[in-house]
């Protein structure tokens, strides 16, 4: 066959094929029910099946009274100190966050001066790339992608390290605070890669500076002429800060759980939790407010009109705007409802921000469609759940005031979170658990082999 027709052959092989996979794929809805299966491991009322123990993060929603679940204001805590305290500390001595709540996740205190100061230095020894890996590796293969390029590159940093599979705590404490290092180059490096070989663009290679925190670098190595100011680094600090860790249930940090019972290396893991991170339910969903908003902008003759944006989501939650979806993306979360404190504290100071940027027009639409929306989804919503934004619904806006890219967004989530994966690695192979195995049940009907002529 020719090259055409041997395309045309496999365009209609597939198309047939897919239809029976899919076909044979499809279970009963009734049978999950019947056999009481807790889809998405949580329980009907949306509470999460237990399946393990954790010190590192706790995420607090409700209260239980005679076994009623009661809704109450969203709390995080890292390592039992709640988010607030932590920001509001950093933040009134007039420090970055990032690396302290590093040393807070993986040693479960938080460090003195001292301590600090040791580690920092520890994490600007291991930033450094090996030899040649941004050319050989990163520049040599440019994707579309940048969380696949992360992906890619832990695995190849795997070959860089002469005992990649020694499981001790000590080494693997060692691999984490170089993979906590080294993904702000590895995702900055991996975005100029796709900017210049699939859009044209010039070249900026940017080595890291060892006096700047982590959230200084991500800005000096993304710019081209790396200046950026004191309230966009802390900006982008303390997103970092928000993000890095969410308790042992978020599918990322379960990923992490999961394949650390294992056995394997600590590359493997830190791949297999970016791949879970890459998902739109997961953490590309800021991507999609941008989206949503930037739609939302190009069809609303009055950003200050409440009616007019009440009848725009109301389009939305009936599937007649946006992306028909019926989601009003940022509003709402599977475990916070009546706020979560990350949203809470992000949006306190994203107000200062858009003044700098003089987007105060932009950010007051934002806080116009929080205070808006819920009662919009609440009219449609048969569950009755009380909904609120979520931290996604600001740190895309915020991303966007950094002048960002899109294709960085989801990739600075994992430069943030590579931190609570660290911590939640180590614990699992601290505590020796069994390799996790969930249970399924089959509801397969029993047949017997048909020989190949009476098929």
């Amino acid at each position: 066959m020719e090259k055409g027709q041997l395309e045309d052959f496999e365009e209609k092989m597939v198309n047939e094929l897919s239809i029976k996979a899919e076909k044979t794929s499809l279970i009963n809805p009734e049978l999950f029910s019947k056999y009481n299966v807790k889809r998405g491991l949580r329980d009907l009322d949306g509470k999460g099946v237990l399946v393990g123990l954790t010190e590192i993060g706790e995420v607090h929603s409700y209260i239980l009274d005679e076994d009623e679940m009661i809704p109450v204001p969203g709390r995080l805590n890292y390592r039992g100190i709640d988010i607030r305290d932590i920001v509001d500390g950093f933040m009134g001595d007039d420090r970055y966050g990032f690396e302290e709540t590093c040393y807070l996740l993986l040693f479960g205190n938080l460090p003195d001066k001292d301590s600090l100061k040791e580690f920092e230095k520890l994490l600007v020894l291991k930033q450094t790339l090996p030899e040649d890996f941004a050319r050989g590796m990163i520049m040599s293969s440019p994707s579309k992608d940048i969380m696949n390029v992360l992906a890619r590159n832990v695995l190849d940093l795997y070959s860089f390290d002469d005992d990649a599979d020694n499981t001790s705590i000590k080494n693997v404490l060692k691999q984490c605070i170089r993979l906590i290092a080294c993904f702000p180059s590895l995702a900055v490096y991996g975005y100029q890669a796709f900017s210049h070989y699939h859009g044209n663009k010039s070249l900026y290679i940017h080595s890291p500076r060892p006096d700047l925190s982590i959230a200084e670098n991500i800005l000096y190595m993304l710019r081209p002429d790396s200046k950026f100011t004191k309230l966009e680094a802390k900006l982008l600090d303390i997103a970092l800060v928000l993000h890095a860790e969410h308790g042992g249930g978020n599918n990322s940090s379960f990923v992490t759980h999961v394949v650390t019972s294992t056995g394997t290396d600590t590359y493997a893991v830190m791949a297999a939790a970016l791949g879970a991170l890459k998902g739109p339910r997961h953490g590309g969903a800021n991507i999609k407010v941008v989206q949503m908003f930037e739609d939302m902008k190009r069809n609303l003759k009055d950003w200050n009109d409440s009616e007019e944006i009440k009848g725009f989501l109301t389009k939305i939650i009936k599937k007649e705007a946006f992306d028909k979806s019926g989601l009003i993306y940022g509003i709402g979360h599977a475990v916070y409802s009546i706020s979560d404190p990350r949203a809470v504290i992000f949006k306190e100071y994203v107000a200062q921000l858009a003044k700098e940027k003089g987007l105060e027009d932009e950010y007051n639409l934002y806080a116009k469609v929080e205070e808006l929306a819920p009662e919009i989804i609440s009219r449609g919503n048969k569950m009755h759940k009380i909904v609120s934004a979520n931290v996604d619904f600001y740190s895309g806006f915020v991303y966007r005031m950094l002048d960002i890219p899109d294709e960085m967004f989801t990739p600075i989530f994992a430069i943030s979170r590579i931190a609570g994966w660290s911590a939640h690695r180590i614990e699992e192979i601290v505590n020796a658990g069994k390799i996790i195995r969930p249970a399924y049940k089959s509801v397969a009907g029993r047949r017997d082999y048909t020989v190949m002529d009476e098929r």
